[in-house]
This record gives structure tokens, sequence and C-alpha cells, in this order.
């Protein structure tokens, strides 16, 4: 067993005056680096520069299957397994698209009944912005088309919100600042375009932390955003309005973007499903250029089959993003089947470092699992502490360099964020390349892990959501411990590219939502999806309270 070397990081706590003076303190020069240098240190990154590597850096986790032609069509996705899986004791697409079909309801109604809960719902800012009459005018469309028995496709007059770092007509996309987006989308973001072409009426842009560089709700721009299961609790992030919007019944579908957790993390507070593809598998045309190397984009749902319906219509080629141009073709294969054969591993050391309540449920989780075929197997992690640190410094890295590009607004960001991005100017091309190299290392320590394996378990979260530490819904607030705790099984697929998904669990005695996390290997996202069924089918569930508003 090789030594587990994640530890508890603990770091100040700060909000309101006390975060704002602490940002105007590091633009000093003597007293700001001293204080950034013990702020780092403190945070345990003098062990990449203590690493000894003799990998060359790997500046992508693309694991490229075959080169494919620009214009290759792929065959289309058969999406009949997702019917035979799809709950139906949530709100679903399919569950709407069947309303439609009965003459239940039609498009039109339901976007009205929809924003009518959205505007009585105590859930903070859930959307930066929505407009009712675009809406109704998407909706009025796909009523049309119902009536006339041809809908576009599975997705026809099914409510979806749409993260607000990419792209989508007639919206401006604002990345959660205040100086981003003066003008409104010219056109939308590819994943956006492949879902209104299968019928989707876009409710608007949901909220999210600021430039998504922490895994919280806070901010203070636009109001953070209140977890549908207990309001007092934080939705995680940092695609917060997008998995609150689906926790809280306004969509069955959203759209989110994970550089460091981002979608499986609020997925996991907020008791629905999020999946993070692998690198390249999602175009990322039209989303804002915040972290090229580990960000991914996906869809967040109320089920793992609205999850597969969003992953089958989003994924796929696209010539406008080159690295998508890699990938075998997008299936749903196995969907629906036992497990009979599979191996699961398990890193015990890191599995159990989570709270009590979590650890028991994801135990349980894994049981169900292994009644449905799956064989349980013990595997090594290394390097976990190491592949933190590089992933902290690739992902503030290039999030600092993105925002360089907009450096005359930079005292217009919140405090919170001026810091992380003080800390990440502090981070040398050195480091940077080093961490590059540590990415390499991870991918094939990870390559040797899946030789034994075919599935890798762990907790989504090692705590549950968690009270929001402000009064203020504007106060920003930074909380560098939480997020370690919040992000301890997220960062290694970032930096690797494997994909991974997070499923509910159960709740804790509190009520709140426990997630499961699965990695897999590159490619195999089907493979993810029809083991987060099984979780799925064995685990009772419990609509959010503030879903019913």
């Amino acid at each position: 067993m090789k030594r587990y070397d994640l530890e508890r990081v603990d770091l100040p706590k700060m909000s309101g005056t006390s975060l704002a003076m602490f940002a105007r303190a590091i633009q000093t020069p003597i007293v700001g680096a001293a204080a950034l240098d013990k702020l780092a240190a403190d945070a345990g990154v003098g062990v990449l520069a203590d690493a000894r590597l003799d990998e060359p850096p790997r500046p992508l986790p693309l694991v490229p299957v075959q080169i494919a032609d620009p214009q290759r069509k792929d065959p289309a996705v058969d999406l009949s397994p997702i019917a035979a899986v799809t709950r139906t004791d949530r709100f679903t697409a399919r569950q709407i698209v069947e309303s439609y079909e009965r003459g239940e309801t039609d498009p039109v109604k339901l976007t009205t009944e929809i924003f009518e809960r959205i505007d009585r719902a105590q859930l903070g800012t859930v959307f930066i912005k929505k407009q009712l009459d675009h809406a109704l005018r998407q909706a009025k469309a796909s009523k049309a088309r119902w009536d006339e028995g041809k809908p576009l496709g599975p997705l026809d007059g099914v409510p979806v919100a749409v993260k607000d770092e990419m792209d989508l007509k007639p919206y401006p996309t604002t990345v959660g600042t205040k100086f981003l987006g003066r003008e409104a989308a010219a056109d939308d973001a590819t994943i956006v375009k492949r879902l209104r072409d299968a019928g989707a009426v876009f409710l608007g842009k949901a909220n999210m932390h600021e430039i998504g560089i922490n895994p919280n709700c806070a901010n203070p721009h636009y109001g953070l955003v209140r977890n549908p299961y207990d309001p007092s609790r934080d939705t995680g992030g940092s695609s917060s309005g997008s998995a609150a919007a689906v926790a809280a019944r306004f969509c069955p579908l959203a759209l989110g973007a994970d550089g460091g957790g981002s979608i499986r993390i609020p997925a996991a507070l907020t008791g629905t499903v999020g999946l993070k593809a692998t690198y390249g598998r999602i175009s990322e045309h039209g989303v804002a250029p915040l972290c090229w190397t580990v960000g991914h984009v996906g869809p967040i749902g109320t089920s793992v089959a609205d999850v597969a319906l969003g992953y089958a219509l989003i994924a796929g080629p696209d010539p406008l993003d080159a690295n998508s141009l890699v990938q075998p073709p997008v299936a749903l294969d196995g969907l629906g089947e036992d497990l009979t054969g599979l191996r699961i591993g398990i890193f015990r050391p890191w599995f159990e470092h989570a709270e009590a309540s979590i650890v028991s449920c994801c135990d349980a989780a894994v049981e169900h699992l292994v009644a449905a075929g799956a064989k349980r197997v013990d595997v090594d992690v290394p390097h976990l502490d190491l592949i933190r640190v590089a992933h902290a410094i690739t992902i503030l890295s290039e999030m600092a360099t993105s925002m360089d590009d907009h450096a005359e607004h930079h005292g217009e960001l919140a405090p919170h964020v001026r810091v992380n991005l003080a800390v990440a100017r502090r981070f040398t091309s050195a480091d940077y390349v080093r961490a590059q190299r540590v990415r390499n290392r991870a991918m094939a320590a990870l390559d040797e892990v899946f030789e034994e394996i075919d599935l890798l378990v762990t907790p989504s979260t090692a705590i549950t959501a968690p009270p929001i530490p402000v009064t203020d819904p504007k106060m920003a607030w930074s909380d560098l411990s939480t997020v370690t705790e919040l992000m301890r099984y997220a960062f290694l697929q970032n930096l690797t590219g494997h994909p991974a998904i997070s499923v509910p669990a159960g709740y804790d005695g509190a009520g709140l939502p426990i997630g499961l996390q699965l990695t897999g290997r590159h490619w195999e996202e089907a493979l993810l999806l029809r083991a987060a069924l099984v979780v799925e089918a064995a685990t009772a569930y419990r609509p959010a309270p503030e879903s019913a508003a």
C-alpha cells in the first residue's frame, strides 16, 4: 500500500471587511509578497518544488483515439436505452415530453409555470439573467411543433438552464463578473446549439462563482445561490445556479462547466447527477476561455437518464474545436445492464478521508454495485498531494493569464477572486512546467490503476453542503480550507482528463445529499452511466423541499 499523503489544509477564513482589507494589503510590494508566500506555503505548494520529476511536461490531457475528418459524420447516438431507464419519481425530460404527448400540458403552460416558481423560490439568485418573453417565444414555437406532431427531438419544449460561462443568444456572457458580457452573444456555443436543435427551451443564464475560481455559491455581484435542500447551506460551485435550477425542479437538465469539480461538487451537494466527460469529448467552442487544459463542460440533471440524454446530444466532434476531433463515436452501450465482471477500485485511505456519514453512505453504494455483479478491488492511487498542487498551479495560472486580458478591470473583481489571482501570479513559469510534468506522471499512474480495474470509486466530496458563512447575500468570503474538503476527490480527473460522474448515494442526518463519484478510463462515459444507474436505482429519492415552492 502506497503512502496516502493528502491532509486537511488549515487556512484562514475571511469575509466582509477583513477580506477586503487583506485583498488591498496584498497589493503592497513587501507586505503583500510575504503574505502571499505564506498563504502558498500553508497550502502545501512547496511539495512541487521538492519533487524529483523525470517526466517531460504534458501540456494537455488529450488521449487521441482516432484523427477524425473535420467533416466526419458519426452515426446518430441510439437514444432508445434511455427510455427504459428513465425514472418516474422525479421531474425528468422524458416525463415532460410524455406529458406533452398526452396533452396534459404544453411548452407554453409549463414555461409560464416555471417562471412563476422561480420568482416564488427563496433561493437567492439562481439566474444571472432570464427573460420570460424570450423563453415564451421558444415555448410557442415548440408548442406549434407538438400541435403538428413534428417535435424536433427528445428535448422539444423541455426547459434547460445554461451556466453563464457559455454563449447563449440573446444573452451576454458575463462569466459571473460585472465587466464581461457588455454585449449579447452573437451565436450559441456549440453545446447550446446542439440542445437548441433538439428543441430545448432555454430559461436563461445560470449564476456562477465569479470566473469559476472557487467551488462555492458566492457571487457578490449578483448574489449567492442557496441550496434547495436547505437554503442556509451552500450549493457548491462554480456551476451553482445550474445545479440549484435542477434540484429545485426549474428544469431537468442544465449545462455546467468543470475545471476543478465545478460540475460534480454542486451536483453532489444538491442531490443531482453531474458528468464531467473525457477531455475533448464535448466541444468548448463558445465557452469562456478560463482554464484551457483542465476545463470541461457538461450536463447536470435530475437523473442519470437525463444526464445520459444531455451527454448524447452535446458530445461528439466539432470542427470548431480541434481537441474534439480525436475521439471515438459517442454511444450509450450497456445502459441498463448489470455489472457482471466489472472491477471497481477503492483506495481505502482516500475513500475514508471524509465525514463519517459520507463514508458510510458511499460504502452502502459500493455494496449495491457489488450486488449488481461488480467485483471490489483494493488499489493504490499515488502522488495525490503532488497532483493536488499541480492542479492548483495549473488552473490558477491559466485563470490569471485569462484575466490578464482584462487587467483594467482587476479592481472590479470580488476581493476573494483578487486574492486567488494574486496567489497565482506568485507562481513562476518553472512552477507551471513542473505542474505539467506532474500531469504526465499522474496520467501514467492512472493508466496503471486502470489495468487492474474498470472504475475508480470515491465519495464526490469530503463534506456535505456547508453553511453559508455570511448573512449578506452579496458579501464575499474566502474559506480555502473548506475548498480543499469540497475538492478532495475532484482535482485528479481535471488534470488527467478522465471522465467522472457524481450520482446521489443518500443523505446525511440533516437530510443533506451525499454523492458517490465514479471515474473511468478515457472515452468510457457509457460505463460510468451504466454503473451510476445501479446506484441511482438502489438509492431512495427525496426531492428538495424548496422544489415544491
